[in-house]
């Protein structure tokens, strides 16, 4: 059984017990969160429920393991014979998510 979930504006494959890593989320760790947008679901016999765009009735629920920011990366900006450089770190914050039920 599995689910195609969208958060964050990004679209995420969801099986019982994966850990996922999504955009950061406003939850605690601990804390149980319902996504209802779910894109696809299927429960292995019956085949493929495709939404339109969002299954109806279908939600998956997780639990927040962690929040976490990702290795940084450097951002470096220069132009020829002019001296102009600019240099700029990001770390994008993510959330891991552990699965817990999919119901149709």
């Amino acid at each position: 059984m599995f689910a195609v979930i969208r958060t964050g504006g990004k679209q995420f494959r969801a099986e019982r017990g994966a850990k996922l890593l999504i955009p950061t989320i406003d939850a605690e760790p601990g804390a149980t969160v319902t996504f209802d947008d779910v894109l696809l679901a299927s429960d292995g016999e019956a085949g493929v429920a495709v939404g339109t765009p969002t299954v109806e009735g279908a939600a998956v629920t997780a639990e927040v393991v962690a929040h976490d920011r990702t290795p940084k990366i450097t951002v470096f900006k220069r132009k020829r014979r002019k001296g102009y450089r600019r240099k700029q770190g990001h770390r994008q914050g993510f959330t891991v998510v552990r699965i817990g039920d999919i119901t149709l």
